[in-house]
């Protein structure tokens, strides 16, 4: 099965000049966690996750009506393309430890998102061959890999040396 067949089209998103009272409104508008942030040209520059607001509202000394998504989006794009298979999707998450995903055309510009919960919800037992072609077992698998805790910096760079 296709990413373009599980995805969320149409998927709100924001600029990074917006500020994060802005990207709150729209993600309680959409039920939502995440918002892709584009160019004014639709390129995905970044997301940014109800987690990425808490965080800056705890962290920061200011009013979220006063900070831009630029200030607390890493930069970091985690995407796939609308033609890539489901497991290649699964994959990347794994890897990357997101639950969702950008959907971008080659350009880099927004199709949609991939989220966890639209791969969960299409997940077939093994047994069923015609169904999306993700298993459930495919699913615990990757979810695992998501919510295995990450070391802290410092720790990562003591292992790495090994130390």
């Amino acid at each position: 099965m296709r990413v373009k067949e599980m995805m969320t089209g149409n998927a709100t998103a924001c600029t990074p000049t917006a500020t994060l009272a802005d990207a709150a409104g729209f993600m309680w508008e959409n039920d939502c966690g995440v918002l892709p942030v584009v160019t004014d040209g639709g390129k995905v520059v970044g997301l940014i996750t109800d987690r990425d607001i808490c965080m800056a509202a705890a962290l920061n000394n200011r009013n979220l009506s006063n900070i831009a998504v630029e200030e607390v989006i890493s930069g970091n794009v985690y995407s796939v393309a609308p033609e890539d298979d489901i497991h290649k999707a699964l994959e990347t998450m794994q890897d990357c430890k997101v639950r969702r995903l950008a959907v971008v055309n080659e350009d880099g510009t927004l199709e949609g998102i991939l989220s966890m919960n639209d791969i969960v919800l299409q997940a077939q037992e093994a047994k069923d061959k015609r169904g999306s072609g993700v298993t459930y077992g495919d699913i615990i698998e990757a979810y695992k890999s998501i919510c295995a805790h990450r070391l802290p910096a410092a720790h990562e760079k003591a292992a790495s040396a090994g130390v």
